[in-house]
C-alpha cells in the first residue's frame, strides 16, 4: 500500500511534462534525449525510494516481531506474578497519596494479571489462590505471594470505594466477601462487610460481621460506633413491628 502511494505521488510530478503543449511543437532531438535521460534518472530515483520504503517496512516488521516476542514472554507465570505485584504496589502508593481512582485502576490491573496467570497455568479465569500448590505450577512461596496479593487487592479495592463520594456498597460487600472466603477472620474485610451491609439496609448481617470484627479488635472505635448504630436501627425496626404487626 505504501509503495503504491509513493508511485502515484511521483506520477503526479511527471504528468505536467506530458502536457498538450509538447504535442503541438515536438522538441528538438537534443531536448528529447535530455528528456529521456531525465526520465531514466527519475525512474532510478523512484526505484531507490521503493527500496528504501521496503527496507523501512522490513525494519518495522522486525521491530514488531521483536516486540511481540517480548510481549509473549510476559505471559510466563513468573513475569505475570511480578507484574501483578508491581501493580499492587503502585495501587498502594496511589491510595497513600489519596488518589483513590488511580489506585482502583492499579488494583484492577493487578487482578487482571492474576487472571492471566491463571490462564497461563491452564485454569481459565479461576483465581490462582483457589488452586493447590501441586496443581498450580507455582512454588509454595510464589503461590503464597499470589494469594496474599490477590486478597490485598480485593481488600484495598473495598477501602478505595469507601472513600468515594458515592459509595457502591454492593461492590464493597462483594470484594470483602471474596476475602472472607479465603480468610474468614480478616479484620478489615469483616468490618467493611459490616459497614456495607449497614448501608444496604441489611442490619442483621451488618451486626454479625461487625461483632465478628469486634472480636478481632475490641477497642476499635469505628467498629464500636457502627455496632451502636446498627443496634439502634434494629431496635427501631422492632418497635415499629410492635406498633404495626402484620
Amino acid at each position: 500500500m505504501m509503495m503504491s502511494l509513493d508511485r502515484s505521488g511521483c506520477e503526479g510530478k511527471i504528468a505536467p511534462e506530458g502536457g498538450t503543449g509538447s504535442l503541438r511543437q515536438p522538441p528538438p532531438r537534443a531536448q528529447l534525449s535530455a528528456g529521456v535521460r531525465a526520465r531514466e534518472i527519475r525512474s532510478l530515483q523512484q526505484h531507490q525510494q521503493q527500496n528504501q520504503h521496503q527496507h523501512h517496512h522490513h525494519h518495522h516488521l522486525h521491530h514488531l516481531h521483536h516486540h511481540l516476542h517480548h510481549a509473549g514472554g510476559a505471559r510466563e507465570p513468573d513475569e505475570l506474578l511480578r507484574r501483578a505485584l508491581d501493580f499492587k504496589t503502585q495501587g498502594t502508593q496511589c491510595y497513600r497519596d489519596k488518589k483513590y481512582r488511580e489506585a482502583i485502576g492499579k488494583y484492577h490491573r493487578a487482578l487482571l494479571e492474576m487472571k492471566g496467570l491463571g490462564r497461563a497455568l491452564g485454569f481459565g479465569d479461576a483465581d490462582v489462590s483457589a488452586r493447590s500448590p501441586s496443581r498450580s505450577g507455582l512454588t509454595e512461596e510464589q503461590r503464597g505471594a499470589a494469594e496474599s496479593a490477590e486478597l490485598e487487592c480485593y481488600n484495598s479495592l473495598a477501602a478505595c470505594l469507601l472513600q468515594m463520594e458515592l459509595v457502591n456498597y454492593e461492590r464493597v460487600k462483594e470484594y470483602c466477601l471474596k476475602v472472607l472466603r479465603k480468610e474468614g477472620e480478616n479484620f478489615k474485610a469483616l468490618y467493611r462487610s459490616g459497614v456495607a451491609y449497614y448501608h444496604l439496609g441489611d442490619y442483621n448481617s451488618a451486626l454479625h460481621y461487625l461483632q465478628e470484627s469486634h472480636k478481632q479488635e475490641p477497642t476499635d472505635t469505628n467498629v464500636i460506633r457502627y455496632i451502636q448504630l446498627t443496634e439502634m436501627k434494629l431496635r427501631r425496626i422492632a418497635q415499629r413491628e410492635k406498633k404495626d404487626p402484620v
